[in-house]
Formats: structure tokens, C-alpha cells, sequence
């Protein structure tokens, strides 16, 4: 068996990499506990056992292709089935990282021109593709901003913070050796101008922002910002989360921006639900190129039409490697096929779509519910219980009787700014028939909860799983796997 098993291994691997030293595999060495000695006790299952298992455990979720689905700040879309099959052609899943450059030029090209796609989208004069997801982005755009200012002589070591960002922003900067300090926000749902003018210093390494930040508003005054954290020393970092309300409007390079992760798992239609995949690429401008991660797609000096292009590890300054091999390239593809289709007209659209849908829903839904911050909105937008809090109704309420309804919660209780807070974002590809479902949906359950309030603190009824204690779950975890 063993025999049998080392030569196939070997003869598959001189059939796909011809170059390699297949005799110098030695399979029998693998010792230890490596190798397997007896057969796997794995149980015998006829198919339709195995289907029904899985069929039925998938009844029990929910996803985009099942409901309207208005996680706000994650961009819950539909994702387009043809990025799948892009992803999913053989020369792309068959193509294994440690390949020589001339094997794998194909995917080397695309990668290379997807960099300059989102430098065009963002206005940043160079990109990596080597971070995960957007927290590990954040962290990347933080370490170049900590290396610019170390190479430039500067203690710079605090970095600022709205009060409304993501939580992964503090915990970014603190991770790359940051002291983080929050800013206020005003009556607008802006950045306090006052507040960040009185935290300026020579001490400052820059400030992250999200616009629109995270409570759906626009920063008017984002010019002047980047005036003042540029005047003191510092850099400007863009969260990229909500690039989809204003993709091919305007770009976060001309607001003034150094540094810029994207979520392509969000903004460029790539399911993320459950905690992955992702890929948070990094852009920065021209003046911190330099501190890139490695290694980077370049052009091959040596002028070879067989390998135009190398991945070159030689750039003195840079913050080093970030990731195993080269990010999440499955992601990428994803995102590069969904750009390509949509082109820069229909970048826009997307966005312009995203921020129609989000001022119908709130303007509607304003009528219900107390908006947090009632003006123009980007493609998100805050609302909260109101009245019903007299009634003992809270956000959490609100969100398992939406489950009764067929619809997925929004986000809830964030931003902590915003007391019982619900953010809601239709994102753009929703029809306007199911934003008045929603709608609809709401405008039952504020009835219900005049009425009769006890049938919402107890929701949802219809699940195959009740309420649950949430305070004895988190102090009482079950973290075993097993099957019932």
C-alpha cells in the first residue's frame, strides 16, 4: 500500500512539475506518527443519509440567497455566481504557490492588473494583495505608517480614533505599537473638529477614518481634517468598509488619504457570512510605495516573453512578509471578474443604487423608528427602538421577531455611540418591491409590540431554536464539538 501510494504521489508530481526532483522524495521517511499504521474508523453512510444530514442542517440557515439580508456595515449582497466560476477554473484552483514564475504568469498578470484597478478606484499610487481580511489590512496600513515615520526620525506613536469606527480600527493601531486615542463626534454624526484640533501634536502618528464612517453620514469637512493631521505630521488611513457608497463618485486619494485598505470580500461581491473568506488589500500613495509587503509582482529585468513578470522580495524598507504566500487569491479572482463586468460605470451605479435604496428605507422606516442621525445618508443609516423602550421593547427584540418574519436582523447595538442602536443597509442590489417587504415587516412588528409586547420579548416562535439566554451562553460556553 505504502509502494503503491509513493508512486502515484510521484507520478503525479513529474507530470505537473517536470523540473522537479521526484527521486529525492522519500516518502518512507515520514515517521513519528505521520503516517497512518490502521485504516480510518470513518462510519459507513449510504448517500442520501450524508445528503439529508447536510440538507437539513442548511434548512436551518439563512443567507443571501435566501431572504433580504440588512447587516449594516458588512454589505451583505448578492454575489454574482460567475465570479464563483471564474475562481473555480482549473488553471487557477490547480496552480499551487510555490510554482515556477513562467507556470503561473496567467494568474501573476491578473493579480498585477487588479493592483491598478484599485489604485484607479481609490486614487493610490500603489497596492498589495497580501492581506487576509480587512482587520489584518489595518494592521498592514498601520505597520507602513509606524515604518514611514521610524525611517523619517519621528516618535510618533498616537494614533486617533472616532468614537463611531469599527472596533477593529483601536485594536489595528494598538497592534502595530500605537497608543490610540478616540475623538469625539458631533450633533452631525461627524468628526468634532474642535475635539481633534485640541489632539494634534508632534507626537502624532495619524488618524483612521471611515467615510462614510460608520453611522452612514459623509465627513463634509474631510479636506480640512486631512489639512490639519497633515500640518502636525501625521498620516490619514482609510477604512475602506464603506467604499461602496461611493465607488466611481469620488476617491479617497483626493480627500487627502495616505493609506487605504479595502474589504474585496464586501465592496467587490464576495460572500463573507460566517467569518470568511476574505482579503483586505492595501493601497498607499506614492511616498510610502516603498514600505509595501513583499513579495511584489514586477517586471522581470531580463526582458523573458516566457516570464514578463517575477515576484521580487528585493525592497529594502519594506515591513516584510504579512502572509504565508500571496493572499487570498480565490478572493481576488472573485474580485477581479466582478470589476471587470461592471467597469467603471457600473462601479458607479452600484454605489449611486446602494445610497438610493438606503435614503428610501430610511426616510420609510424614519417614519416607525427614531433615526439616530435624520439626513442624507450614504448607504447605511441608524435607527432605534424609540417608544417601545417604554414597553420594555429593546434592539434585541426588535431583531428575533424579524426572524419570525423571514428577514435577517440588521447589526444591533452598533455604533456604541448611538444607544440601542440598529444599522441598517440595503445595500444595492435589493428591488424596491423587497424594501417595501421590509418595510411592511417593520411596520408589523412596531404594531405587535403596541399591542402586545410580550410576543416580541419572547421571538422568535418559528425557529427550530428558541430565545435563548444569551447572558448564560456567554458565561456558560459549550466550546465541544459533538453531534446530536
Amino acid at each position: 500500500m505504502q509502494v503503491i501510494f509513493e508512486k502515484s504521489v510521484k507520478e503525479r508530481a513529474t507530470a505537473q512539475y517536470p523540473k522537479l526532483d521526484v527521486e529525492a522524495m522519500d516518502l518512507a521517511s515520514l515517521t513519528g506518527g505521520v503516517l497512518r499504521e490502521n485504516d480510518a474508523e470513518i462510519p459507513e453512510l449510504s448517500e442520501l443519509d450524508v445528503v439529508r444530514h447536510f440538507k437539513a442542517l442548511a434548512k436551518r440557515n439563512v443567507g443571501v440567497d435566501d431572504t433580504f439580508y440588512p447587516l449594516g456595515s458588512c454589505t451583505m449582497k448578492y454575489n454574482p455566481k460567475v465570479n464563483e466560476k471564474a475562481a473555480a477554473m482549473e488553471g487557477f484552483t490547480s496552480l499551487h504557490p510555490y510554482v515556477e514564475f513562467y507556470r503561473a504568469q496567467g494568474t501573476m498578470k491578473l493579480l498585477s492588473h487588479l493592483e491598478e484597478l484599485l489604485c484607479g478606484i481609490t486614487g493610490m499610487a500603489a497596492f498589495t494583495l497580501h492581506p487576509m481580511a480587512g482587520a489584518h489590512g489595518e494592521w498592514v496600513g498601520m505597520s507602513i505608517i509606524r515604518k514611514y515615520h521610524e525611517v523619517n526620525g519621528g516618535k510618533r506613536n498616537r494614533v486617533l480614533v472616532p468614537d463611531s469606527s469599527h472596533g477593529t480600527n483601536p485594536a489595528s493601531a494598538a497592534m502595530a505599537g500605537f497608543i490610540v486615542e478616540s475623538v469625539a463626534t458631533d450633533s452631525n454624526g461627524e468628526v468634532e473638529i474642535d475635539d481633534l484640533k485640541s489632539k494634534l501634536g508632534d507626537d502624532l502618528a495619524g488618524i483612521m477614518l471611515t467615510n462614510p464612517n460608520t453611522l452612514g453620514v459623509f465627513e463634509t469637512k474631510i479636506l480640512e481634517i486631512a489639512k490639519m493631521v497633515h500640518g502636525s505630521g501625521g498620516l490619514l488611513y482609510y477604512d475602506g468598509a464603506n467604499l461602496n457608497a461611493i465607488m466611481g463618485k469620488c476617491r479617497p486619494g483626493d480627500m487627502g488619504f495616505d493609506v487605504v485598505h479595502l474589504n474585496l470580500h464586501k465592496t467587490f461581491a464576495t460572500p463573507h457570512g460566517g467569518g470568511g473568506p476574505g482579503a483586505g488589500p492595501v493601497g498607499v500613495c506614492s511616498k510610502l510605495e516603498q514600505f509595501l509587503p513583499t513579495p511584489r509582482i514586477v517586471k522581470n529585468s531580463e526582458d523573458d516573453s516566457e516570464m514578463p513578470l517575477i515576484w521580487s522580495d528585493d525592497f529594502p524598507q519594506s515591513i516584510g512578509r504579512v502572509s504565508g504566500f500571496y493572499g487570498n487569491v480565490g478572493i481576488a479572482i472573485r474580485a477581479y471578474t466582478y470589476i471587470r463586468i461592471l467597469g467603471e460605470a457600473g462601479l458607479r451605479q452600484a454605489s449611486e443604487d446602494a445610497v438610493l435604496a438606503a435614503n428610501y428605507l430610511r426616510v420609510k422606516i424614519g417614519k416607525l423608528f427614531p433615526v439616530a442621525f435624520d439626513r442624507m445618508c450614504m448607504h447605511e443609516f441608524v435607527v432605534t427602538p424609540g417608544e417601545l423602550l417604554k414597553n420594555g421593547i429593546h434592539t434585541l427584540d426588535i431583531a428575533k421577531a424579524m426572524i419570525d418574519r423571514g428577514v435577517h436582523p440588521m447589526t444591533i447595538y452598533f455604533p456604541l455611540i448611538v444607544s440601542e442602536a440598529m444599522m441598517i443597509e440595503p445595500t444595492e442590489t435589493e428591488s424596491v418591491e423587497e424594501l417595501d417587504r421590509f418595510i411592511e415587516i417593520m411596520e408589523d412588528i412596531l404594531d405587535v409590540a403596541k399591542n402586545d409586547p410580550e410576543l416580541i420579548k419572547t421571538s422568535p416562535h418559528k425557529t427550530v431554536v428558541k430565545r435563548l439566554d444569551e447572558a448564560k451562553a456567554a458565561r456558560s460556553a459549550i466550546v465541544t464539538a459533538g453531534f446530536n
